[in-house]
């Protein structure tokens, strides 16, 4: 499915960020290769579990157990997914301080 960066509240609020790049994946699609002895889970809002890392703290994984796909967090893949995100969603949440353009930008951060 499409990636997407999610602008809502609760996302921005969860990873510490201005947005994240989410992707569905349909269930059937799915799978834990490693480290699921170390997944925990919280239910953000009513019916939506957020799965997270309970050593680092990484959040992998969001699901509403009724729909036919998971909400997977992009960042947290080891490869490239081979697509580009086509959209910003949940824009009513947006932030006044994300500004990109008259701020200075650099590829890598000077020591």
């Amino acid at each position: 499915m499409p990636i997407s960066h999610c602008h809502c509240d609760s996302c921005r609020k969860v990873h510490a960020a201005a947005f994240v790049a989410t992707a569905g994946v349909m269930r059937e699609h799915f799978r834990w290769t490693q480290g699921v002895e170390l997944l925990a889970s919280f239910e953000s809002s009513p019916g939506k579990l957020r799965h997270f890392c309970s050593r680092c703290g990484s959040h992998l994984m969001a699901e509403r157990g009724h729909q036919p796909h998971v909400i997977v967090r992009v960042a947290t893949l080891d490869d490239d997914p081979g697509v580009k995100p086509t959209a910003h969603i949940w824009m009513a949440h947006d932030v006044p301080w994300l500004a990109h353009e008259g701020v200075e930008q650099w590829d890598e951060w000077k020591a």
